[in-house]
């Protein structure tokens, strides 16, 4: 395209733009504050406002399901069974109900029976469980799904240890070659190897002639084998928090239970049996000061003992003979006592008497007590016969539960030596109970079972036996001195097993004594449960038929009564008349006797007038309690003695309790007169209180008998205003008038008054039995709601008083359950009432056994419900809307007339109440909307089976006013949530939810096209409200939750019409899309109005699929960047989509493709939202994983301008230019259109990868051909945008590897932390923290500032070391078997939608463009981690795309080309073989392609080496060997290609192949160097300067040995590469274009280093730049250059070298300025202010070390090329010679093995001859650099003198014998001077010597050495500024101090006593004598300055210096006057001569 053209086309594009932008701000301008961006004009109406829906109902009439074929069907329309009726059986658990035959019941009694025995009636819609709210995928479900999951294989999973190529094995010696002189493997060795390689398999159909579009067929068709079937199971499950709609179904409603624990009596052993002994168990709560269970009776007396009382015992029942119980405690606390109380048989004597022989006899002295023990058995035996019937109190304990349940866990109590808590150990135990913190303090339903035996009885006391003092004596016993101990105990063993009770017990016994399921054998010994008398109020509804009265005598006063009555028993009877044998048989019998008796007895306390008791007497009420039923009480005085005449019991009193006063029941205490004589006929219709004629009574007719009368009862509501409203509501029913009422006569007139009182009078009902009774309530409420009474003839309607009941009774069962409300704040309760026990009222629903539950008939019903419809006008006449409590007169219809109008319809006159309501009790029912919601919503099932009104067309199904009262409704309850949203948003978020769920209701059973358009106004509604609303967040989130909660309809699909085709708009210009204001890109013709439309939030879209269009609008919305508090809505409405799609995919009424196909239609417009958001999509591909993936082969400019290796974006260049990029335009794709553009709020990673995972599933289920018109129909920014958004998405998820599932991730973190807190929610109970803490969020996330969003992750903090730990082997393993499933899935689905575009754009005219990002987006999935799977597929399209389009790669962009052949070149090196059979038939096709188009493949031959290098220099994990199969493949492909036989093309590749082969075998070298970093450097070395040819190859080496040197630290060898690469580009600059601010070449460099001019040897005629593939990577580009050289400068920098940086920016400042790049100059010129004051700051140099240097020398053959190689090497600074001498032992030793490495010590020259052959030596020298007295000129700087370093200076001391150190005569210095081939620092570490010099010094020559260097360290101290005391002193006393050895005086006394007898040593002689001249006068001058640096503390030191001073000089004064003769003549040539250093032997190598 011509470059005016392309211009044209830019210009084009962007008017088209800048149109746009002016279209969107004007729009902005005009609209409200809160309009979209998105809603542009192009859709019609704005997104802010809802779109009215088509008529549902007329659509479908329209078009009938038969219209659609096939599986489409179903989606039409809701199936036709969608309801249901079912009758579920009443759960009972017992094997019989317990409820009383039909007798003559009265109506209170009968309706309760009704109540417990009838069927559960449920509406079931039959689909419901397909809903998101009913099936919620949570992660155990995805789980579920996931099993059997083929198991991807991954490149980076697969063990790397699988080589097993030749190379491992080579010989030590043959890998260690010489770096530089050995040639590069002889090409014979290499072809020879090659030629022996087994290839891989080869593609059998690679070289076949087909047609493009037969292999995109095949292609396709292979693509769609082994795919999953479903994408988003393979995701995380959707978040817990944002499940708004999730519901459960009520659990039907149960018997209520506390925490149950099992008590088993094992046996009660005393010391001594005489008699049989009756145990008693209860439970006591001391706090609460109450009894908290009823009594257990146990009796573990032998046969023999039980004998005794053969005279009174009938045959005992089984259910009295059971011995272990179930205890329930619904308020577990540490203060619960169980308590154990023991009677005996009534006998002569005290208690304290009768106790005395088993407190004194002990079981070791039977033998010595046998007479006594014979007496007493006597005295027992005649007792038992003459008193058997009575009892009397004996002893009793108690065992502290809290001890039991909260015991450390270890004791094993169940073995032999069980547990005795004696007194002494419960008193220990004291003072720790009291430390409990409230109920929750122990358990009792997890605990360990004990056996415990209690040792310790306490006898019962006779004044102290009531409960009062029990709990005084419980109170006391936890105190740690009780009084109880001080007490003699009764000595006995009960044993006792306490455990939790287990669920299904078999043989149990209810409190009713019914048989609990399962009860296999009915004569097993029995368990019963123990009926429980809660410590505080329990709110639960009774379930079951229950009746029963507890007695409990409390006391006697009987001290004023007359005559013999001490032992005092009383009797209790149940009479139902006034005739003794009308006492029923109703009271429980205890243990060992019959069920059920007539008649009971109180035990007796011997000789005690006023006794007390502690008796419970059970009884079970009749069914019908009449006005003559009553309790008989007769007091007997028993004779214990028999004495002649007397009789053994004698009434002595008598008193009863009329049961039934006023209709109720008579409970609570009483304190009763005692009559003498016996009542008087009819007495029973009164109380004792009336004193009736002629009777005595005790003590004045006063109150002497205390007893107190407890109901447990389903029947007797025990509540005066609930007994007063059944009561009136039951008179109604049965119509019996006049009524007594209490004290009033109700007559018919007062009857409606008193209706209305009750009702009102309700809300006073005390709430626990209110609870109890609220399903009989609701039902009479809702009865009289239906049926409105006829009273006098009159219909009374009390619609409203119901109504207002009904909301009192909801509020208050709310009020008093609010602790179990589940999130939702249903009450379940009241859930459970509508869900199972509502009915419509008026009789039973039977249930036809033939016809299917759908159609239900209702014989009952019939006339209430199936009203005609003539009738529904009569009754809105004469009932006024505006008073619903006007009373209707039937006037003169007739009577069936009158009473179907007397029938209304429950959900009606709900809706109506409701509107018409007041003001208090509409609040009521707002608060607990949901209820009456639920209930209207079941009454209209229930009218539409009953009546089989399901046939009926559903606009027809209710009638008109009923819909405008319920479109009312929702108006108010709309407006109520919109206004509180701000000052209850607890309220508003339930009432919000409420009316969704209402509404989703109604669209199961109403017209639909009626409730979208309630829907509608709710959404103008709220639209309203947000434009003025202060915080609009908080509302657009309720809207949200709304929209979420209608689309969790089960029928969601079918309510959004898929299959009805959309219609385009009728005028074109509302709609017209987007994208036809510019012309599409691939047609000339606009595009197709109906398709965009379908890709679009389009007015035809939202009104056809309504719920849909409201759901992406809301997401639109959402995500605009204008939107407020983004990130928390963003949350929501990605997850709402996320929660349906993940539904889609599980149901299976969609699994069909066609069927999933037209769901996929319905989020379309998901594509474009997602295209537009991108730029605020989290980055994934700019995470450094990706960039470091390719970065470092592909990039080298630090800058970040991305590369494309990691980061492309064609739409830019798109948008821009219309073209291929131009050089340096590149910009990341994940910026997207341009950085500006990212204002919005961005999204998280997570958010963004739920959305991005959406895209992904409406592109796999989407109809291809749909969205191929969609691609055709697109402009080119467009375009660009999706194919970012397609790379965006294999980034988002790119395969982690299961290293990373290790590794906590953090996207799969918090579901996991859900799963934890879903699995501490199923502990802790329905409700735990997490879930308040989720729903405070909510409340507070609307509002302010939008951190508080951030709650959940600081939450979550501290679970993420934990996770870790928590998660399996296994888990892992399956985490990464999901992950790596999800990411090829994803792929091939982006692989798809890319072959579509590819479809597309084949007539395109901007097709390059397109094509090129299109290949980019496929180069980046074969670059990522991706499966083999994937691979051979991602490789096919790449081959498919390549033969189609070669110009892509080999006319325009080079960098694709270069990317391509990285990237198979990668894979051709896999560890697996089928990614190699693909990658290595792609590659080969490439060079085959590229071939055919010029007869040479020299681009991709260049670029193939390039990427070698490349691979090899930064791969770690690289195998060679799988990539020496690919090459041989290659090879066999080229031998085998028929049709290029005749070319030489085979022959290119054979060479080329070779080449690859050579470099690999380096790469195995370098591989066995890795951890000799000197060698691995030497060949990376040796590899780039074998690439002097080929400048891209070199380039590629010295930039991976950058980065390698990087890797190690040295930073200096770092900068050098760069600068040479630098260099390197330089000169080809040079060559290709003149340029005044290019640098020359290498010569520019020169003051950088002087070992850059080797790069100048590339000339032209090595190199000619036009050449095709040459130096056409980026960096050979002025761009490139500036990079290399910032590089560069970096690496100055961080190595500390800032005078290089300044060299490096004066080449890199001119090209800056040419290109007038002022923001880049100023940083330039930043750094260098940086640098210069660096160097300022740290002038000394001591601040900066740079490097310490080694000569290190090689002896053996073992080293093999190294061998005699000497080797400067720099090492980091303050290297100690041990360290280097150890690294390199170790290195060696781990390479030969032990004993072979040795170390020489010294530094003398190396005689070879006397090693070892078998060992490798090695020497190693501390070198110091070396400078000649001119250089010292030039090198100033601490920096000059360790920079470009090539001499290097060690010295070695010998002595002619051969030992290093010897007499200062004989001791003689060796210095030896190396150079180096280049200069230090180099691109390398070690640099070989390449010349050494040697001078050998005589002992004169040494000593005058030696004399220098000391007198210059006196001058240096001395001149020292600022002076420096201690270093002085330290420095002067070596200098004077007397030193034993070898100090000065010694050497001048060696050398200078005598003249040299040989004249050439004159001059030594002389030259050391001025030196010690010099060395006097400096020893003067320091201390002359020593003396004025010290205090007066040192003096005498001074002075002690001076003395040693002073004897030095004259000890000195004679050696140095001694003048040489000969130095006075004239100096002669001979003398001259001696100074030449022909006398130094010279050493050249």
């Amino acid at each position: 395209m011509a470059a005016s053209e392309r211009r044209a086309f830019a210009h084009k594009i962007n008017r088209t733009v800048a149109a746009e932008v002016r279209k969107q701000v004007s729009r902005e301008r005009s609209g409200s504050p809160h309009s979209s961006r998105r809603s542009s004009s192009s859709l019609g109406v704005p997104l802010t406002e809802v779109i009215e829906p088509l008529d549902f109902e007329d659509v479908l009439l329209s078009r009938p399901p038969e219209v659609e074929p096939g599986p489409l069907r179903d989606l039409i329309e809701f199936p036709v069974d969608d309801l249901e009726l079912l009758k579920q059986p009443r759960e009972c658990r017992t094997t019989e109900s317990g409820v009383p035959e039909d007798g003559q019941l009265d109506a209170q009694v009968r309706a309760a029976v009704e109540m417990y025995s009838e069927d559960w009636v449920i509406v079931r819609r039959r689909y419901q469980h397909l809903s998101t709210a009913y099936s919620p995928i949570t992660t155990e479900t995805q789980r579920e799904w996931q099993k059997g999951l083929t198991c991807q294989v991954f490149e980076q999973d697969t063990p790397g240890d699988e080589r097993t190529g030749p190379e491992d094995v080579d010989d030590p010696q043959h890998c260690s070659g010489s770096p530089e002189d050995t040639p590069r493997s002889s090409g014979a060795s290499g072809i020879f190897s090659l030629r022996n390689l087994a290839a891989d398999s080869l593609l059998p159909t690679l070289l076949e002639q087909a047609a493009p579009e037969d292999v995109d067929r095949r292609n396709e068709a292979l693509r769609r084998q082994h795919r999953a079937p479903t994408l988003l199971t393979l995701y995380p499950a959707p978040d817990e928090d944002e499940a708004v709609e999730r519901c459960s179904r009520p659990e039907p409603p149960r018997e209520h239970f506390g925490q149950r624990i099992l008590v088993k009596c094992l046996s009660l052993k005393f010391e001594i049996e005489i008699e049989p002994i009756f145990g008693t168990l209860a439970l006591y709560d001391v706090r609460e000061k109450k009894k908290i269970s009823e009594n257990f009776y146990f009796d573990l007396n032998s046969d023999s003992v039980k004998g005794l009382l053969r005279a009174h015992g009938t045959h005992p029942a089984i259910s009295t003979l059971a011995r272990s119980a179930i205890f329930s405690v619904t308020y577990p606390s540490p203060d619960i006592f169980l308590v154990v109380k023991l009677e005996k048989v009534l006998q002569q004597g005290d208690i304290s008497e009768c106790c005395e022989p088993y407190m004194v006899m002990k079981e070791a002295d039977t033998a010595k007590n046998k007479e006594k023990l014979e007496k007493l058995r006597l005295a027992a035996e005649q007792f038992c016969t003459r008193l058997g019937r009575y009892r009397m109190p004996f002893a009793w304990t108690a065992v502290h539960l809290a001890n039991i349940v909260s015991r450390p866990q270890d004791r094993d109590s169940d073995s032999e030596g069980e547990r005795r808590p004696t007194w002494a150990e419960r008193r220990r135990r004291g003072p720790q109970d009291r430390g409990y913190s409230g109920d929750d303090a122990c358990s009792f339903s997890s605990f360990r079972p004990a056996t415990l035996t209690v040792t310790n009885f306490f006898k019962q006391e006779a004044e102290r036996l009531s409960d009062e003092d029990l709990f005084k004596f419980l109170a006391d016993m936890r105190r740690p001195s009780s009084l109880l101990r001080r007490l003699r105990p009764v000595t006995a063993q009960l044993k006792l097993d306490i455990s939790p009770a287990p669920e299904n017990l078999h043989f149990c016994l209810s409190p009713d004594l019914l048989h609990v399921k399962p009860y296999p054998d009915p004569r097993g010994r029995p368990t019963k449960e123990i009926l429980e008398f809660p410590a505080r109020e329990v709110y639960a509804p009774h379930s079951c038929y229950r009746n029963l009265l507890f007695v409990y005598p409390h006391s006697l006063n009987f001290s004023s009564r007359q005559g013999s009555v001490r032992n005092l028993a009383v009797r209790i009877q149940y009479m139902a008349g006034e005739d003794q044998s009308q006492a029923l048989p109703v009271i429980f019998g205890k243990s060992s006797c019959s069920e059920f008796t007539r008649e009971a007895f109180t035990p007796v306390v011997y000789h005690n007038k006023s006794p007390e008791f502690y008796e419970e007497f059970k009884l079970r009420l009749p069914a019908c309690v009449t006005e003559n039923h009553h309790l008989f009480f007769t007091f007997y005085h028993v004779s214990c003695q028999p004495r002649p005449g007397t009789a053994l019991e004698t009434p002595v009193g008598f008193t009863w309790i009329p049961l039934l006063q006023h209709g109720r029941l008579r409970t609570g205490p009483f304190c009763l007169p005692v009559s003498v004589d016996q009542p008087p006929p009819s007495y029973s219709v009164l109380t004792p209180d009336v004193a009736l004629p002629g009777m005595r009574w005790v003590d004045g007719h006063k109150g002497v008998f205390s007893v107190e009368l407890t109901a447990v009862s389903s029947v007797h509501p025990q509540d005066p205003h609930l007994d007063k409203f059944f009561t009136l509501v039951h008179v109604l029913e049965e119509g019996i008038f006049p009524f007594r009422l209490k004290e009033t006569v109700l007559s018919e007139g007062t009857m409606e008054q008193e209706l209305r009182a009750s009702l009102a009078a309700l809300r006073l009902a005390s709430p626990e039995p209110l609870v109890a009774f609220s399903h009989l309530v609701l039902d009479k409420l809702v009865r009289l709601v239906v049926r409105p009474p006829i009273i006098c003839g009159q219909m009374v309607n009390l619609g409203r008083g119901a109504f207002e009941a009904m909301a009192h009774v909801a509020s208050l069962v709310h009020r008093n359950l609010e602790a179990v409300q589940d999130s939702r704040g249903h009450c379940p309760l009241l859930a459970s009432y509508v869900h199972y026990a509502f009915r419509l009222p008026g009789g039973d629903l039977s249930l036809p056994g033939e016809a299917p539950p759908a159609t239900v008939q209702a014989a009952t019903l019939a006339r209430g419900s199936g009203r005609p419809a003539s009738l529904y006008l009569a009754r809105s006449k004469s009932i006024s809307s505006s008073n619903p409590d006007l009373a209707v007169v039937p006037g003169s219809v007739d009577d069936e007339v009158s009473r179907i109008l007397a029938s209304k319809l429950l959900h009606e006159e709900l809706a109506l109440q409701w509107v018409v309501s007041g003001s208090a009790v509409r609040e009521l029912v707002l608060q607990h909307a949901w209820f009456f919601f639920q209930l209207m919503v079941k009454s209209m099932e229930l009218h539409l089976l009953l009546g089989q009104r399901l046939d009926t067309p559903r606009k027809l199904r209710f009638p008109g006013r009923f819909l405008d009262d319920i479109a009312a409704l929702v108006a108010s309850v709309g407006l109520e949530v919109i206004t509180r949203v701000h000052k209850d948003m607890k309220l508003a978020e339930r009432l919000n939810a409420s009316l969704a769920f209402f509404l989703s209701d109604l669209l199961s059973i109403a017209d639909r096209g009626y409730i979208f358009s309630l829907v509608r106004a709710h959404y103008k509604q709220v639209a309203t409200r947000l434009q003025s609303a202060p915080n609009p967040t908080a509302l657009l989130t309720l809207r949200m939750d709304f929209t979420r909660i209608l689309c969790s309809h089960e029928h969601y699909v079918t309510l959004n019409l898929p299959c009805c085709p959309l219609s385009p708009p009728a005028s074109p210009s509302p709609s017209v899309s987007s994208t036809t204001s510019q012309s599409s890109t691939f047609s000339s013709q606009a595009p197709d109005p109906k398709v965009t439309s379908m890709f679009e939030l389009s007015g035809p879209f939202r009104q056809q699929h309504f719920l849909s269009g409201l759901l992406l609008t809301e997401l639109a919305l959402a995500l605009d960047p204008e939107a407020e508090g983004a990130s928390l809505l963003h949350k929501k409405a990605i997850s709402a989509v996320h929660s349906l799609l993940c539904s889609h995919d599980v149901d299976s009424r969609y699994a069909e493709a066609t069927v999933k196909a037209k769901v996929a239609e319905l989020y379309l417009p998901l594509l474009s939202l997602a295209r537009d958001t991108l730029p605020q999509l989290h980055g994934f591909a700019e995470g450094s994983g990706q960039r470091s993936r390719l970065a470092s082969m592909l990039d080298s400019d630090t800058e970040g301008e991305g590369d494309i290796g990691s980061t492309i974006n064609p739409s830019v260049a798109m948008a821009i230019a219309g073209g291929p990029l131009a050089p340096g335009s590149r910009t990341s794709i994940s910026q997207g259109p341009s950085t500006a553009a990212r204002s919005g709020c961005p999204l998280s990673a997570e958010s963004s990868r739920t959305l991005l995972v959406c895209v992904l599933w409406v592109l796999k289920n989407a109809e291809p051909t749909l969205l191929q018109r969609w691609a055709a129909d697109l402009a080119l920014p467009q375009l660009g945008r999706l194919l970012d958004l397609l790379y965006l998405c294999l980034a988002a998820f790119e395969y982690k590897g299961k290293k990373a599932f290790e590794r906590i991730n953090s996207l799969t973190f918090k579901k996991s932390l859900d799963m934890k807190a879903r699995l501490e929610e199923a502990i802790l109970g329905t409700i735990g923290a997490r879930q308040e803490m989720v729903r405070r969020s909510r409340e507070r996330s609307p509002f302010g500032n939008q951190e508080n969003v951030r709650w959940r992750k600081s939450a979550t903090h501290w679970r993420q070391t934990s996770d870790r730990v928590d998660k399996t082997k296994d888990e892992m393993e399956h985490e990464a078997l999901v992950d790596g499933n999800l990411a090829t899935e994803a792929s091939l689905v982006v692989l798809d939608t890319l072959e579509t575009i590819v479809q597309t754009v084949m007539l395109s005219e901007a097709r390059e463009s397109i094509l090129s990002a299109v290949l980019k987006v496929v180069l980046y999935s074969l670059g990522s981690a991706q499966s083999a799977l994937f691979l051979q597929h991602g490789l096919a399209t790449q081959r498919a795309l390549v033969s189609k389009f070669p110009e892509l790669l080999f006319e325009e962009d080079t960098e694709l080309c270069a990317d391509l052949c990285l990237r198979l070149l990668r894979h051709c090196g896999s560890r697996i073989s089928t990614i190699r059979m693909h990658a290595s038939a792609s590659l080969y096709l490439l060079m085959r392609q590229n071939f055919e188009i010029g007869h040479n493949f020299a681009r991709v031959k260049m670029l193939v080496t390039m990427s070698l290098s490349s691979l090899v220099g930064t791969t770690q994990n690289f195998s060679e060997e799988h990539l020496r199969k690919s090459l041989k493949t290659i090879l066999t492909y080229a031998e085998e290609d028929i049709g290029l036989r005749d070319s030489t093309f085979a022959e290119q590749v054979q060479d080329l192949m070779f080449n690859l082969h050579m470099i690999l075998t380096d790469t195995v070298k370098m591989k066995e160097h890795q951890e000799d970093p000197e060698m691995l450097m030497d060949l990376m070395y040796r590899i780039a300067r074998g690439y002097q040819g080929s400048p891209d190859l070199r380039l590629t080496w010295l930039q991976n040995m950058a980065g390698k040197h990087a890797e190690l630290g040295n930073h200096a060898e770092a900068a050098q590469c760069m600068v040479h690469a630098a260099a390197l580009v330089a000169e080809y600059l040079a060559l290709l274009e003149d340029s005044r601010h290019l640098p020359v070449g290498c010569v520019s460099f020169q003051n950088v280093s002087s070992n850059v001019l080797e790069e100048s040897a590339i000339s032209d005629d090595i190199l000619s730049p036009d050449e095709e593939g040459f130096c056409s990577g980026k960096n050979f580009t002025e761009l490139g250059l500036v990079g290399l050289l910032e590089q560069a400068a970096g690496y100055f920098t961080m190595g500390g070298l800032y005078e290089a940086v300044n060299e490096v920016y004066k080449n890199l400042i001119p090209i800056l300025e040419a290109h007038r790049d002022y923001k880049k100059l100023a940083a330039v010129h930043g750094k260098l202010q940086e640098a210069f004051t660096k160097i300022m700051h740290q002038s000394s140099g001591w601040e900066r070390v740079f490097g310490t240097y080694f000569r290190v020398g090689f002896y053996g053959t073992r080293f093999g090329d190294l061998d005699e190689q000497e080797f400067v090497y720099k090492e980091p600074s303050i290297t100690k010679l041990a360290e280097i001498s150890h690294r390199l032992e170790e290195f060696y030793t781990e390479r030969f093995g032990d004993d072979v490495v040795e170390i020489i010590k010294d530094s003398n020259p190396v005689d070879k001859s006397k090693l070892d052959p078998q060992k490798a030596y090695i020497q190693i020298t501390y070198v110091e650099p070396h400078f000649d007295t001119y250089e010292l000129k030039d090198r100033v700087t601490y920096f000059d003198r360790n920079y470009g370093l090539r001499a290097f200076l060690f010295c070695t001391p010998f002595t002619p014998d051969g030992r290093a150190h010897g007499e200062l005569a004989e001791q003689h210095k060796r210095k030896t001077l190396l150079s180096t081939e280049h200069a230090f620092p180099y691109i390398k570490t070690r640099i070989r010597v390449c010349h050494r010099e040697e001078t050998v010094l005589t002992p004169v020559e040494v000593a005058i050495e030696d004399m220098q260097k000391k007198t210059r360290e006196l001058a240096f101290a001395t001149e020292q500024d600022p002076p420096d005391a201690k270093m002085l002193q330290m420095v002067l006393q070596g200098s004077v101090g007397p030193t034993v050895n070898q100090g000065p005086l010694e050497v001048a006394q060696v050398f200078l006593s005598e003249i040299p007898e040989d004249p050439k040593l004159f001059r030594h002689h002389n030259k050391l004598r001025l030196c010690f001249k010099d060395f006097c006068k400096k020893c003067e001058d320091a201390l002359r300055k020593n003396k004025a640096l010290i205090g007066p503390d040192q003096k005498e030191y001074h002075r002690e210096l001076e003395r040693h001073y002073s004897r030095l000089r004259e000890a000195l004064q004679p050696l140095l006057t001694q003048r040489l003769p000969q130095l006075l003549a004239p100096s002669s040539t001979s003398l001259r001569s001696s100074m030449n250093r022909s006398s130094f032997r010279k050493a050249d190598l």
